[in-house]
């Protein structure tokens, strides 16, 4: 743990201090650990929220956000708030075309309230999510899926179809990539032949699949390189991983939302497929070759009256 008194608010961006407190995380007691998953979930309550408040919000006592934030190089609680304030303070409107329009779907009445809250969450999802996305983190996965002998991608619930559509996109180009749990299986099953030669892409989102977390613990253990994909930095998938993505998954309905994942993993593969050797080009080429002689496409609409 880092127990250094030098204020770091006015060198870093918001971003890095998270990182920093995310590095940190397994290192924390039980307590800082309560208040750091708070703020790595909620990094906004930061700038707008007092000691008193923030803390309250999190279950603990104000002096625990105070050692918290010595623990990541900070004096105290006000100097760590310091870089979250400041990104508050010097950040742009938003499009005020986009706003006009989201306030004219609303004009519709009850249903017409929902569909502009759920295109207002729908872009702002994918707009969090690809914030807090660099390209060379992108490139980094991709990398570790292009040279792995086998990459497992494993989704349960809403997350296995997202899962399969990846797999299924990406078995186009290469064959080496497959999703778990498959049919009748386990995904800790699925995993007994894998080992440091492979990749495992992992995704859940609150509440954590106890499955998801297991079959990424005995990866691990196996010497499997993680891509973990969740909705909060202190996600038990995330914390130890070697490539991690946090999605966005708010909604006003009852479900996360998974169109910031589709939109991150259709990303992931199209890093892949520019990663990946040339012939893959020929390979989708035969694929969808292969489909038409077959006449399992059609371009345009025939009359067949």
């Amino acid at each position: 743990m880092n127990d250094m008194n030098v204020p770091k608010a006015d060198l870093k961006a918001p971003q890095d201090v998270l990182e920093d407190l995310a590095t940190e995380l397994e290192e924390l007691t039980p307590e800082l650990r309560k208040a750091a998953s708070y703020v790595l979930e909620n990094p906004n309550d930061v700038g707008v929220s007092s000691i008193r408040e923030i803390a309250d919000a999190a279950g603990v006592k104000p002096n625990t956000f105070v050692r918290m934030a010595r623990s990541v190089g900070f004096e105290g609680y006000e100097d760590f708030r310091h870089p979250f304030r400041e990104a508050i303070r010097s950040r742009g409107t938003d499009f005020p075309d986009r706003a006009r329009w989201l306030q004219s779907l609303a004009k519709g009445g009850q249903l017409g309230s929902l569909f502009a809250e759920m295109a207002a969450c729908a872009i702002s999802n994918i707009e969090n999510t690809f914030a807090t996305t660099t390209a060379d983190d992108m490139k980094a996965a991709a990398d570790a899926i292009v040279n792995a002998r086998h990459t497992y991608v494993l989704g349960v619930g809403v997350n296995n179809s997202n899962a399969r559509n990846f797999t299924y996109l990406a078995d186009m180009a290469v064959d080496t990539i497959w999703t778990i749990p498959r049919m009748g299986s386990v995904a800790t099953d699925d995993l007994a032949r894998a080992d440091e030669r492979d990749v495992i892409v992992a995704m859940t989102c609150k509440p954590y699949r106890t499955d998801v977390i297991k079959a990424v613990e005995v990866a691990r253990e196996q010497g499997l390189t993680v891509i973990a994909i969740s909705d909060s930095p202190a996600s038990p998938i995330v914390v130890g991983s070697k490539h991690s993505f946090i999605v966005d998954a708010e909604t006003p309905q009852f479900f996360p939302s998974s169109v910031s994942t589709i939109a991150l993993l259709e990303t992931l593969l199209a890093f892949v497929i520019a990663d990946a050797p040339e012939e893959v080009i020929s390979s989708i080429e035969r694929f969808h070759t292969r489909r038409h002689t077959m006449g399992l496409y059609q371009e345009e609409w025939k009359d067949r009256s």
